[in-house]
């Protein structure tokens, strides 16, 4: 099954359980996705979808340190429930030494010798993890290893 054909069927099951606050998470997850289509002129597959979906994520974790930071926990704690329910069609998480050696293949395979050449290394990189892995991680360790 589709990504998109998961998230629609399970705004029903939560419409349909009265659950307003999960509901209202996938209305947002839908209305980013609408709103890229038509930005965009096309259909979103899987991939453009888990993109939209690590956008969103970004922006509610960094949310939630605003609001943490604010002393509004009851704001911090609504994101979070976003962020639960956002995760949930991310594809599985890839371990840290997946990660490591990925990391590693890539930085040998582009040549990269030096933090300027790190954009290579990144390019290799990224299709390979997208959305199963933190990107800033992954550049910390890129990083780490060129510099």
């Amino acid at each position: 099954m589709s990504l998109k054909i998961r998230i629609n069927e399970d705004m029903k099951v939560a419409m349909k359980a009265r659950d307003s606050a999960r509901l209202g998470a996938i209305r947002l997850l839908m209305a980013a996705m609408k709103q890229r289509e038509v930005d965009e002129r096309i259909e979103l597959d899987d991939a453009a979808i888990v993109a939209v979906i690590e956008k969103m994520l970004k922006q509610r974790k960094d949310s939630i340190t605003q609001y943490e930071a604010a002393k509004r926990q009851d704001l911090a704690d609504a994101e979070k429930f976003e962020v639960e329910v956002l995760r949930a069609y991310m594809p599985q998480a890839m371990s840290a030494d997946e990660v490591e050696a990925i990391v590693a293949q890539a930085v040998a395979d582009s040549g990269a010798k030096t933090p300027a050449d790190m954009g290579k290394a990144m390019a290799l990189i990224k299709p390979q993890i997208a959305g199963r892995a933190d990107m800033g991680e992954v550049s910390k360790l890129v990083k780490a290893r060129l510099g």
